[in-house]
């Protein structure tokens, strides 16, 4: 799986990058097919800059999520979530239908 970080109008310090980057290595948990991960981190406002977060997988569509911030983690954090929400909804919709057992059918 590939991690990919890019800023606009601006530079993020390497430290943050690597949080960044340690944060979002988490995400295939929720969804195992999981190819790659698109951070960027737009810089324009510094009051609150904002984050965009894509998650390409396979057989299925991106999921996407963006956010404003305090900071960057801030905004990272909330997109997170985002998308987090996003992944499990799409993983019970594809398993969900397996697990159910069916009381009205003959034994």
């Amino acid at each position: 799986m590939r991690i990919s970080i890019s800023t606009k109008h601006g530079q993020i310090p390497e430290a943050v990058q690597s949080s960044i980057e340690q944060k979002v290595s988490k995400l295939p948990r929720y969804f195992d097919r999981t190819t790659g991960i698109d951070v960027i981190v737009d810089l324009k406002d510094k009051n609150s800059p904002a984050v965009e977060l894509l998650v390409s997988a396979e057989e299925t569509k991106d999921f996407f999520a963006t956010d404003f911030g305090s900071n960057v983690l801030t905004a990272l954090d909330s997109a997170i979530q985002k998308v987090e929400s996003q992944m499990r909804k799409h993983k019970e919709k594809l398993t969900g239908h397996r697990n159910r057992t069916h009381k009205d059918s003959p034994a």
